[in-house]
Parts: C-alpha cells; structure tokens; sequence
C-alpha cells in the first residue's frame, strides 16, 4: 500500500471514525506482530507457541493504532513495535514459566561478570566465570542455554546492583517525552556507555548482537550466517547480555556516584 493510501486511512479513521479505515489498518500493520513474534519466540521455550505471541502481539497493535497521533510526522511501525513487542512481553511475563532458582542464577553470573570485569579489567571467558561459579564449563554452558530458552528482556525487567538493589530497565532508557537539553544529554550518554559495552564484547557475541540488533536477522538466519546452531546462536545471544546488564549497572552506578 502507498504512503498516500495510508494516510487517507488514518484520516479516515482519526478524524471520521471509520471503522472500516480501522480494519484496513489492522490487516496492514499485521506484518508487523508477526515479524515481532518471529523473532521473539527462537529464545522461548519449545512449549511457547508462535500463534501465542502473535495473539499477544496483536493486542499491542490495537493498542498502537488507538493511541497514535498521525499529525505528529511519527513513522507508525517504530511507535508500534514497542507497544507490540511490550504486550508480546506480558503475555509471557503471566505464563511466568521461569523458575526463580533459574532467575537467581542469572543475577548470579551477571554479578560475576561484573566483578570479575572490575577484577582483571578486561572481558572475562567462559571459563573464568564457571570457575568464580564453582562449576565446570560444561554445567555453565547448560546454566546458561537454560537461561536463554526460558528468559525475555524488557524495560520492565530488572539489573540488580551490587547490594541487589533493582533498577528497572527503563531507567537506563531516556524518557522521549521530555526533550530538553538535559535529557537529551542523558540519552547521548547511555548510547555511547551502550555502545562501549558492545565494543568489548568477545567477537562472536559482538557480531551476534549486531546482526539481531542492528541488522534485523532472526536467530536461525544468524546461525546460517555464523554456521553455528540456533542452539548456539541463543546461547551467545544469552551470555551477550548478562554481560551488558552487568557492564550498563556498573556504568549507572558510575554515572550517579
């Protein structure tokens, strides 16, 4: 559809009320939920059903199309995919299929990346880890692909500071509703404290953040492109950010000390 199409149907439904325009939006910007849940449910369980997500998703669509202001000059599909990938979030959050033992370990080997990193001050191995956690690498490997098929990050998860304080998430986000100088201070701060933290990533999962981040690949085309398994893929994924949650606390504590 054209972009004159399309804002013929915004007007039509915003200012008129045409539910008709409604419709023709939702078929439209379907594409969008299915995407979403596309990427989303590699890192999910086997139990967690694609059709799942996308009914959740579908929710953060209606949501996004109530909510939207088409006079602001906002490209839909980014003020969308927040709300949608969100909603998918709280479905899965009510499933609340992650046991805590599991969510504690996960704290666990954050907070070792981050002490052992304040340690030697320098990106700290698999090995080193496992070892700090008093298991061998193979246990750590199965700790950590546990974590990945049972765990979803979103701005209302938590970083746990080293006195296990939580942080939400979102305080690490600059709030886009206030665009004074000082916030958009803040913002350009934590993109570059963001964007060191992927510097110093070991390579593979470097290029794996960049490729699901940043490039838009799902995790089975990552695995084509790094001819590895979706296993793997996830596995890496996982341990890239237990690196960056605990690398991102230590920069905030930093920030505000």
């Amino acid at each position: 559809m054209v972009k004159t199409d399309l804002e013929k149907l915004w007007k039509e439904y915003k200012d008129q009320g045409c539910t008709d325009a409604r419709e023709q939006l939702i078929t439209q910007y379907m594409s969008l939920v299915k995407y979403a849940a596309g990427r989303m449910v590699m890192n999910l369980p086997g139990s967690v059903e694609v059709d799942d997500l996308i009914s959740y998703g579908t929710f953060g669509l209606l949501d996004a199309i109530e909510k939207f202001d088409y006079r602001r000059g906002i490209k839909f599909e980014t003020y969308a995919y927040v709300r949608i990938r969100g909603s998918i979030l709280d479905g899965l959050r009510a499933l609340d299929w992650m046991p805590q033992t599991l969510r504690k370990k996960a704290r666990e080997i954050e907070r070792t990346y981050r002490e052992l990193e304040a340690r030697y001050g320098r990106s700290i191995t698999d090995e080193e880890v496992a070892m700090e956690l008093g298991v061998d690498k193979e246990e750590f490997d199965r700790l950590v692909m546990d974590i990945s098929r049972s765990s979803v990050v979103s701005l209302d998860d938590f970083y746990y500071s080293d006195t296990d304080e939580e942080i939400p998430l979102r305080d690490m986000v600059a709030d886009q509703g206030i665009p004074g100088p000082e916030a958009m201070v803040q913002f350009e701060e934590k993109k570059v404290l963001l964007g060191q933290a992927i510097d110093k990533l070991p390579d593979k999962e470097k290029l794996v953040v960049s490729l699901f981040y940043f490039d838009g690949l799902t995790v089975k085309e990552i695995a084509q492109v790094m001819e590895l398994s979706s296993s793997r893929i996830s596995q890496l994924h996982t341990k890239a950010l237990l690196r960056l949650r605990s690398r991102l606390v230590k920069s905030k504590d930093a920030l505000i000390s």
